[in-house]
């Protein structure tokens, strides 16, 4: 090719060696170009930050509802002062001594369905069975419209069932007659005796029990067989209202009269 062949390779030459970056002898044979070798960068590994947890409202619990109140009950022997307050229902030649009469207490729902705790004399003998009765007439919300000891009426029973009072001791002589009443003994109960009156003939006491002598389905009267005759029963005490005449509706007694 002579010198224009010789120019030729020396030009080639210099576009390689530009690329190369190296000289090159136009006399000697073409070296194979070599490649940069692939560099990978190699990135160090990164720590995953775990996404935070969700967060969840935990919903306030409700409050619990009261307790509904428990029955409370005591028995207790008559104290000086007790026996000082008892002046109007006990004396001096009354058929049972004050050592055994027992101050028994007791709670009760009232008709507004408030809770109260009564208060009763009752003879020694007597005093568990009467807190039998009314932890069954509180359990079956049975309601009462007062309990106090009769005295507070001055031992008098017509003012005590005008207020509708429910109560046991007070030495007097039956209804009616001559003889000691059980009420006398401390073996006797009045329960609500404007809804569960005296009556005999036309007569009814108290007065106001009129309205209740037909016996209504209204609460506190009692019923023949009702929850308040089964709980006396449950004890041995009789209900006056099976009497046929006088029939004493507010009447319970150990010994059924």
């Amino acid at each position: 090719m002579g010198r224009r062949g010789s120019h030729v390779v020396v030009a080639t030459c210099v576009v390689l060696a530009v690329a190369v970056l190296g000289a090159c002898d136009p006399a000697a044979p073409l070296a194979p170009s070599t490649a940069p070798p692939d560099v990978t960068a190699t990135r160090a590994p990164q720590k995953s930050t775990p996404p935070p947890p969700i967060q969840t409202s935990t919903p306030t619990p409700a409050p619990a509802p009261p307790a509904p109140p428990a029955f409370r009950s005591t028995i207790a022997t008559i104290t000086p002062d007790l026996a000082s307050r008892m002046s109007s229902s006990w004396r001096p030649g009354c058929p049972v001594a004050l050592e055994d009469l027992r101050y028994v207490t007791v709670s009760y729902h009232g008709f507004a369905g408030e809770v109260a705790q009564g208060e009763v004399v009752v003879h020694a003998d007597a005093a568990d069975d009467i807190v039998t009765v009314f932890h069954a007439l509180w359990d079956a919300g049975y309601p009462v419209r007062s309990m106090r000891l009769v005295d507070d009426f001055g031992a008098s029973d017509d003012a005590s069932m005008d207020a509708d009072n429910t109560s046991a001791f007070n030495c007097r002589a039956v209804t009616g007659g001559t003889g000691w009443s059980e009420h006398a003994y401390g073996r006797a109960i009045d329960i609500n005796p404007r809804e569960n009156p005296y009556v005999v003939g036309r007569h009814v006491a108290p007065s106001a029990g009129a309205a209740f002598s037909g016996r209504p389905d209204l609460p506190g009267v009692i019923h023949d067989d009702d929850l308040v005759v089964r709980a006396f029963a449950s004890v041995g005490w009789g209900w006056g209202g099976d009497w046929s005449s006088p029939t004493d509706y507010q009447h319970f007694s150990a010994t059924g009269r």
